[in-house]
């Protein structure tokens, strides 16, 4: 994979963050910014870490009407809003990075597209660099995300994430009550 241009490291302490940090995706890869709408975001993590939830999340932002299923079995679901299409593919069960150019996913990987990747590391040296790739792992409480943007569409992206605001503390009483 090509270097990295910038990273960025936030903690989702809980899933109502990660679904906030889905939306934020969502108007940058549909075109609603004014941005070219399409794009590659690699996600990575454990089992649990929250990458189909991250998925589902987008893809709920985006316009997906209906049951957003997990592609662990089919590999692949596609969706269309508009004109726009999105592929979330799960790589999870291949256990030769090859198996993906043998399953004819290769034509479906364009720029005009959404594609969301899951285990993109077991088709690793066969896949192009994703604009984004989204690194979970657990974390105290939840999850903690890194942000890797490798292109400069993927740069944008990372330019225009704000960071969840940690809770304030609670007041100090104050001295006249």
């Amino acid at each position: 994979m090509s270097a990295p241009l910038r990273s960025l490291t936030l903690l989702l302490p809980d899933e109502a963050a990660t679904d906030a940090l889905a939306c934020q995706f969502a108007p940058l890869v549909s075109g609603a910014q004014g941005l070219p709408a399409g794009g590659r975001i690699h996600l990575q993590g454990d089992l649990g870490a929250g990458k189909t939830a991250f998925a589902r999340a987008l893809l709920r932002a985006c316009g997906i009407k209906g049951r957003i299923k997990s592609p662990s079995y089919a590999l692949l679901e596609s969706y269309k809003v508009s004109n726009l299409y999105f592929y979330h593919f799960d790589f999870y069960r291949f256990s030769d990075s090859r198996e993906w150019l043998d399953a004819g996913f290769r034509d479906l990987l364009r720029d005009d597209a959404v594609v969301l990747i899951e285990w993109p590391e077991r088709a690793e040296g066969v896949l192009p660099p994703p604009d984004m790739q989204i690194s979970l792992v657990y974390a105290d409480p939840g999850r903690e995300v890194t942000l890797t943007a490798y292109t400069a569409r993927g740069q944008t992206w990372l330019n225009a994430i704000v960071p969840p605001q940690a809770p304030s503390p609670p007041a100090a009483p104050s001295a006249d009550a």
